[in-house]
């Protein structure tokens, strides 16, 4: 990236200008943008230089988006680390773009018009979106990549944008593990112990930089990118965790917005970040178990766990007292297992291999099972970094209990209706009870009429990691959003899936700027079909092979 520049002339009317913007919403909370703060002031100083410096693209080197082709461009953005002191320490986000092909797929004689840059964040907090322009190769998104550049990037603490680390790469994949649906007091005070030191660990390898990791840094983030891409308004993608900065970036900045999609949205409500909203997830996540189960049984025919949801039920809990036990493979015990079905909750195209899987082990193959459950050190990395920003980031955003005794009266309670992920969920978290950073005050999203362009929500009803209730409240809190409904669905994303009623949608918004009238409704997408049964879970090895090669499903209020 180029040198950064001092603010010319022009880059000073354009300072002023965004001190001046709009920022709904602000509550004058340390930590939060009100207007005049240091933190809106410095946003402005780093804008104006962002713009001025543009960012320099060259080759991807491997380290940020390995195998990417040519089309694929590289390059990096520096931000403040502490908005609130600008000419301070600055941190390097990395950035990919591949340019609009400006070619129709439909009639390769047409020249599309270029509509700008689309920028794209996966959620977390943790996911990089360094791969997302590789996605104008599939078919779905071939239309919106000729239109726009695909710009994905890795916020920061992640991959190599100021990485965060908070424990040895080398110990973070502890295999085999335990589960217990309802802990001993003994388990409680081993995990209690587990998250102190946890916390300790983010506070020692992090350093001062820890408190700085917040979704609202994020935002800010993000409109420091939109400048260094030289947009004059952004036209933003988010999914899930993305969907939370991005509506924070709606309230903080409502006149740089040109077109914004939250896809699969976070509650935005102060009271849920994070602690209750973690809470409802686990309740959620109970309902799609619930759907798995259905599922399972009604396709006991292929494998055999059950021809009720109850009896799949037992053919789980079998598997995981036979793993207790003896971990398969040395390395699967039943906390792997519980990683394996929860990825299921996430993604209902897992529900055959997962199924396939189960029914494998419990008739004498552990195979299948050990391929998707044991941790591939290669991956260890990676995953220990996103585990270190998805915990700073909830950690710091906002106020969380820190005496014990709530989060064990809160998790006890849910689990005995909703034992599939509570705990986990609960454990995974609580080094938040003992985080060394200061907590900020949540910011309280809200824009009235007129004040942001419409935006666009799409949900599907039955999703766990972004309980439904989550997108009605984002509506009514982004005046003017519109949104689209995917009906009796669970899979955590909808946009460029399967569904073409959603697909319409998005690439009218996007393309014609197009929205619904009123909140629509589509047909959900077809069921998994049953494959890879006892006979065919041996078959099915390369392709569990490739699936356990290190995909990694967040968990939290995030997701």
């Amino acid at each position: 990236m180029k040198a950064a520049a001092r603010c010319s002339a022009a880059g000073s009317l354009l300072l002023t200008s965004l001190i001046a913007a709009p920022a709904g919403g602000a509550s004058g909370a340390p930590g939060t943008p009100a207007a005049g703060s240091a933190e809106l002031r410095g946003t402005a100083v780093a804008v104006a230089r962002a713009r001025a410096a543009g960012i320099d693209f060259g080759p991807c080197a491997p380290a940020d988006a390995p195998g990417t082709p040519a089309g694929v461009r590289c390059g990096t953005v520096s931000v403040p680390l502490d908005y609130a002191h600008p000419d301070g320490r600055q941190i390097k986000l990395t950035v990919s773009r591949a340019r609009a092909s400006q070619k129709d797929p439909h009639n390769s004689k047409r020249k599309v018009p270029r509509q700008g840059a689309l920028v794209f964040n996966p959620g977390g907090p943790g996911a990089t979106g360094m791969y997302f322009p590789l996605i104008g190769a599939v078919p779905k998104w071939q239309r919106i990549a000729a239109a726009y550049d695909l710009v994905g990037y890795a916020p920061r603490g992640v991959g190599r944008s100021a990485p965060l680390s908070c424990e040895d790469p080398a110990r973070f994949f502890k295999a085999p593990t335990a589960s217990p649906e309802h802990p001993s007091e003994s388990y409680k005070r081993q995990r209690i112990a587990q998250a102190k030191a946890y916390a300790r660990g983010c506070a020692r390898r992090s350093g001062d930089r820890l408190r700085f990791y917040t979704s609202l840094a994020n935002a800010r983030d993000l409109d420091v990118l939109r400048a260094a891409l030289g947009e004059d308004r952004l036209t933003y993608l988010g999914a899930s965790y993305g969907t939370y900065f991005g509506a924070l970036y709606a309230a903080m900045f409502p006149s740089h917005v040109r077109r914004m999609v939250l896809d699969a949205p976070v509650d935005p409500d102060p009271r849920e970040i994070w602690y209750r909203g973690n809470l409802e997830q686990s309740a959620a996540f109970e309902e799609r178990w619930a759907d798995f189960r259905d599922w399972a049984a009604r396709h006991d025919d292929v494998y055999r766990l059950g021809a009720t949801p109850a009896a799949v039920q037992r053919s789980y809990d079998t598997a995981r007292e036979r793993l207790a036990g003896r971990a398969a493979g040395g390395k699967v015990g039943p906390g792997q297992l519980q990683n394996v079905f929860l990825s299921a909750g996430y993604y209902d195209d897992f529900w055959p291999s997962r199924a396939a899987a189960l029914s494998a082990y419990l008739r004498g193959d552990p195979g299948p099972l050990v391929r998707l459950g044991t941790p591939d050190p290669a991956t260890a990395t990676e995953a220990e970094n996103a585990g270190a920003v998805y915990t700073a980031v909830e950690c710091n955003d906002a106020p969380w209990p820190t005496d014990w005794r709530v989060w064990d009266r809160d998790n006890t309670r849910l689990a005995r209706v909703a034992p599939f992920e509570t705990w986990d969920n609960a454990w995974m978290n609580l080094p938040c009870a003992y985080w060394p950073a200061p907590r900020q005050r949540p910011l309280d999203v809200r824009t009235g009429p007129g004040e942001l362009p419409p935006v666009l929500i799409l949900a599907a009803e039955r999703d766990a990691a972004a309980p439904y209730q989550g997108a009605l409240e984002l509506r009514r809190r982004l005046a003017g959003s519109v949104l689209v409904t995917e009906r009796d669905a669970g899979t955590h994303g909808t946009a460029g899936g399967p569904n073409g009623c959603v697909n319409g949608h998005l690439h009218a918004y996007l393309l014609e700027g197009r929205l619904p009238a009123r909140h629509a409704f589509c047909a959900p997408r077809p069921e998994p079909v049953a494959s890879g049964g006892p006979a065919g879970a041996t078959a099915q090895r390369d392709g569990l092979a490739a699936e356990a090669g290190g995909r990694r499903t967040a968990r939290g209020g995030g997701a």
